[in-house]
């Protein structure tokens, strides 16, 4: 998608080869997590073989953290933290949307 838009230089994807610097602009940010280059890039296949692990185990209602190595429970504790956190924000972000809503009626 970069590529065929010219946007790959301006998010500085890991392809290219540029090396990280600190004062760049976030080119990505979701809450309290930000990063100066494409966060797809920096991706690793094995990490997103525990992402989709962790979700089929889910998914399936059978993760057992007795099962696991400690690489992947820490990352499934790491997801689901992460998760929660998105969960409680939507709440929040939800009861401010209604919140503002009802006063802009009164």
């Amino acid at each position: 998608m970069c590529r065929r838009t010219g946007l790959e230089r301006k998010r500085r994807c890991g392809w290219l080869g540029v090396p990280e610097n600190q004062r760049a602009h976030p080119v990505w940010a979701r809450g309290h997590v930000s990063t100066s280059m494409c966060p797809k890039s920096m991706i690793s296949a094995e990490s997103e073989s525990v992402v989709e692990e962790y979700f089929v185990r889910r998914r399936m209602g059978s993760i057992r953290l007795d099962d696991l190595s400690a690489r992947q429970a820490e990352a499934f504790l790491i997801l689901e933290r992460e998760i929660q956190t998105e969960k409680t924000n939507v709440q929040h972000n939800a009861g401010n949307a209604l919140e503002n809503l009802s006063s802009n009626l009164r």
